[in-house]
């Protein structure tokens, strides 16, 4: 992502940077409040996990939580709208030079980029001071090169890990590299993880249960494959110089969301389920699997950033069936 964020950064004007600092300065608090209700939602899944469901309630509410993600997503959706509508604008503006140096740089090969030094951006930033505004700004540069470079079938690719990723697995990975600058992290940990998880550690019952949910979530793949088609191809209108229609691209968000919290909610109850009969040597297992051993976890994480403070939440029984 540097590498990308410094040759966009080398090759736009004043001018247009100027539009993505505008951007950055505006949504940099939508991503902290779209992290924040992830929050609720996460106690939630925990609550399910140990037990502590309100008192006569059946647990987790399947119909709660598609709702719920399905609200944030749309959020999501009109940051992603207006994404697209500023660098369409930018993408518009290229000068005949710009876009020859762009027609250089080769989408999925990154040896074509011309390997720019970052000083120019942080001194562009420099002056900023709002959370996530540099992460904000840089992720505009470098997908600025990846959308229009790229196609709608590039836009609807996805990896199903982009999904239900609610419970720790980017936690478990991402932990080491936090803070740490030139850090690799394995493509396949968290596949190998899983893999060992399910073959070495459950037994044939809590293997029933866990290889259960990719029959549960098939239908709710193939339809975010449809659903993220959808949202690119109408998007792309603004390449065109033309005007996406809004209301339907946030509707599609949160039909994405529905399909996010479904899926999680498969994920919770097989994961809850499991938990249950996991003996001691298995859970010992899995704190040897994990390989987590001397990192101190944050009480809440924006992002990769850690939280110090225990965040107060709303109350979550509103995620669980109503007690008889």
């Amino acid at each position: 992502m540097n590498r990308i964020s410094g040759a966009v950064f080398g090759i736009l004007n004043d001018a247009q940077k100027a539009q993505f600092a505008a951007l950055a300065t505006e949504q940099a608090p939508e991503y902290v409040a779209i992290a924040q209700l992830r929050w609720p939602l996460i106690k939630a899944f925990y609550r399910q996990l140990n037990g502590e469901i309100p008192a006569g309630s059946d647990g987790l509410n399947k119909a709660a939580v598609t709702k719920y993600v399905g609200d944030f997503f749309a959020k999501d959706a009109e940051m992603s709208y207006r994404r697209a509508e500023v660098t369409a604008k930018v993408y518009l503006s290229l000068t005949a030079t710009q876009k020859t140096a762009f027609a250089k740089m080769k989408f999925g090969d990154f040896s074509s980029w011309p390997n720019v030094d970052e000083e120019g951006i942080k001194q562009f930033t420099r002056d900023h001071r709002e959370p996530f505004y540099n992460i904000a700004f840089m992720t505009y540069m470098s997908e600025f090169f990846s959308w229009t470079a790229g196609s709608v079938d590039a836009d609807t690719y996805f990896c199903p890990e982009r999904h239900g990723t609610y419970f720790g697995g980017f936690y478990m990975k991402d932990m080491p590299a936090m803070g740490k600058r030139d850090f690799n992290i394995s493509t396949s940990v968290t596949g190998d993880s899983g893999e060992a998880f399910v073959e070495k550690v459950c037994n044939a019952d809590q293997k029933t249960i866990m290889q259960a949910i990719t029959d549960q979530q098939r239908a709710a793949l193939k339809e975010v494959v449809s659903v993220r088609r959808l949202i690119s191809t109408e998007l792309r209108k603004f390449l065109a110089g033309q005007t996406p229609d809004k209301a339907k691209v946030i509707t599609l968000g949160h039909r994405y969301g529905e399909l996010d919290g479904e899926m999680s909610w498969y994920y919770t109850i097989a994961f809850a389920k499991v938990n249950k009969t996991l003996s001691t040597d298995q859970k010992a297992a899995l704190v040897k699997l994990r390989n987590l051993d001397g990192y101190q976890s944050a009480p809440a994480y924006l992002y990769s950033q850690p939280v110090q403070t225990a965040p107060t939440l709303p109350n979550t029984d509103i995620f669980f069936t109503t007690p008889k």
